[in-house]
């Protein structure tokens, strides 16, 4: 039996090396595995989050459709952070490629929630971080984030209610990745 057809948001981020290029193999790995990104943010600078010092990441939030279950688009995401050299030394600390779950959603449309060690969904922290959601309004400005308890919350409203601070530190670099369909 096949995967069921879902469509997820991801936030991808990188701070070592060739940062533009890490972000572009995370585009270029979910395209040749067959999926489809369907959108691609502008990439931003953003400061980096949890406190440990390091330098500015580059983000972007990608939405891709595809033939995976929830879990199977987190070990894609871990195989090409594999791939760009990984390494989990210092948690929130710095690392060459980052691919977050955000939200899934089913091929009807419903939300996909996860409580498992392995996979939490929607993302636990992903209705603070304005990494993930300015980045994801400017690809879709309907977006909403759903909640296991039944509620939910536009993307919008979440990114007015950011402090403004943190939203003006999220600057937009001035070059884009590509963006889909890319297949």
């Amino acid at each position: 039996m096949s995967a069921p057809t879902t469509t997820a948001v991801l936030s991808v981020g990188s701070n070592l090396g060739d940062r533009l290029a890490h972000l572009a193999s995370v585009v270029d790995g979910f395209t040749a595995s067959g999926d489809t990104v369907v959108a691609v943010s502008p990439v931003y600078v953003t400061p980096p989050w949890g406190g440990v010092e390091q330098d500015d990441f580059y983000n972007v939030t990608m939405i891709v459709t595809g033939r995976r279950d929830a879990l199977s688009w987190l070990r894609r995401g871990a195989e090409l952070e594999n791939d760009a050299d990984r390494r989990r030394e210092v948690h929130w600390g710095p690392r060459t490629l980052d691919v977050d779950v955000i939200a899934v959603r089913d091929d009807a449309g419903r939300p996909v929630f996860s409580a498992t060690d392995e996979l939490t969904l929607p993302h636990p922290y992903a209705h603070q971080r304005g990494f993930v959601l300015v980045p994801w309004l400017d690809i879709d400005p309907t977006a909403v984030l759903d909640f296991p308890e039944g509620d939910s919350a536009r993307v919008a409203d979440l990114v007015a209610a950011l402090d403004p601070a943190e939203r003006a530190a999220l600057q937009p670099l001035g070059a884009d990745l590509p963006s889909g369909p890319v297949r």
